[in-house]
């Protein structure tokens, strides 16, 4: 039995299995078995088929996947606002390998990526799908691309991409585990936990083969939660929604469904797309740097960009991969500090617009 028979069979246990306080610590166990068997399928797959490749030397400031299924009209935003030239045609699966094209916005250069389209079943491997999903996971952003007509089929790549360890619109698990010699297991929550009990949470670790080790709970986590923290292999990646062909469906009732970032847009009619370029750059939270050299003026026309919680010792080793061993201080300019010209050290966070002078050792 291959390893998408084994997680269908668990996935239909659960379904069967009635939900409540009694049936947690079960269901519990067959979702961390399902993550067991999953991990296979999220491990990229050995290259030498003879298929396209889908692998592209990630480019710009950022990387943004397109995600979605085949016709909903990816190429056709990619080429309008970009200077790529991906192939159009009325029919599924046009795109048959990864576009990369790039896009300029307010000083950043924000790499797309048109993936061929998936269908459900792709975190199964159904069309490549896996090997498609496998590239979105490298990305800074996924774009959900969705013919207005067919709304439903959000749901149906949330499900994919959660198959394939991509979490959307959420933070890491505030949670940290530490694994001792002797001792056996000691769990401790900051927080009351509402949906997960401790009998459930030790057979799990049990399931992981974690039988010493210090769990400390500083959210309220479910039993997903939990096992993606022990799988460790997950990505959380921010998304828009770019709802396609607009024009063809009502953007009122729309909006009412979809929580934002959500942009409305045509992409064949050019409707909508400088507002869905701006809503490409917030959702990256990108921030602009200007440096200015020791007793000189700051370079205000070509700023440094960056992502928001950059610190001074992410500038430096963009900047020149020495610059950390001669950093001596930096002085700052701007809204990260408490007056002009303020001296601080490798481990400040630094504000969009903030002017940045590094002093070296020598």
């Amino acid at each position: 039995m291959g390893i998408a028979e084994k997680i269908r069979e668990l996935e239909d246990e659960i379904r069967r299995t009635q939900k409540n306080k009694a049936t947690e610590y079960h269901i519990g166990l067959l979702k961390a078995k399902i993550a067991k068997h999953r991990r296979a399928l999220i491990s990229p797959a050995k290259s030498g088929s003879g298929l396209p490749s889908f692998d592209v030397k990630k480019n710009g400031d950022a990387t943004a996947a397109i995600i979605g299924f085949p016709s909903v009209g990816k190429s056709t935003f990619l080429n309008k606002v970009t200077k790529a030239e991906s192939k159009i045609a009325a029919y599924a699966f046009t795109t048959l390998t990864c576009i990369p094209g790039m896009l300029y916005h307010k000083g950043a250069k924000i790499q797309i990526l048109d993936l061929p389209g998936i269908i459900e079943g792709a975190k199964d491997g159904r069309g490549r799908g896996r090997e498609v999903i496998a590239v979105a996971r490298g990305a800074d952003l996924i774009l959900m691309m969705l013919d207005a007509q067919h709304p439903e089929h959000y749901d149906v790549l949330v499900k994919e991409l959660y198959g394939m360890g991509i979490r959307l619109n959420q933070r890491a698990p505030d949670v940290v585990i530490k694994k001792t010699v002797r001792g056996g297991v000691t769990i401790n929550s900051t927080v009351k936990l509402t949906k997960l009990d401790m009998k459930t949470m030790r057979s799990i670790l049990n399931e992981y083969g974690l039988h010493s080790g210090d769990v400390v709970i500083r959210q309220d986590i479910d039993v997903d939660q939990f096992i993606d923290v022990l799988e460790g292999n997950r990505v959380y990646l921010p998304a828009v929604i770019l709802m396609n062909k607009i024009d063809l469906a009502d953007e009122k009732e729309l909006r009412k469904k979809f929580a934002p970032p959500f942009a409305a847009v045509s992409s064949e009619r050019s409707l909508g797309l400088a507002a869905a370029v701006e809503a490409i750059y917030r959702a990256l939270e990108f921030m602009r740097i200007y440096t200015k050299p020791r007793g000189g003026e700051a370079d205000l026309k070509e700023p440094l960009i960056v992502r928001r919680g950059t610190k001074i010792s992410d500038v430096c080793s963009r900047l020149h991969r020495d610059l950390l061993k001669e950093f001596r201080y930096a002085l700052v300019w701007g809204k990260s500090v408490k007056h002009p010209g303020q001296r601080v050290g490798l481990d400040h966070v630094l504000q969009d617009g903030d002017i940045l002078s590094i002093i070296k050792k020598y």
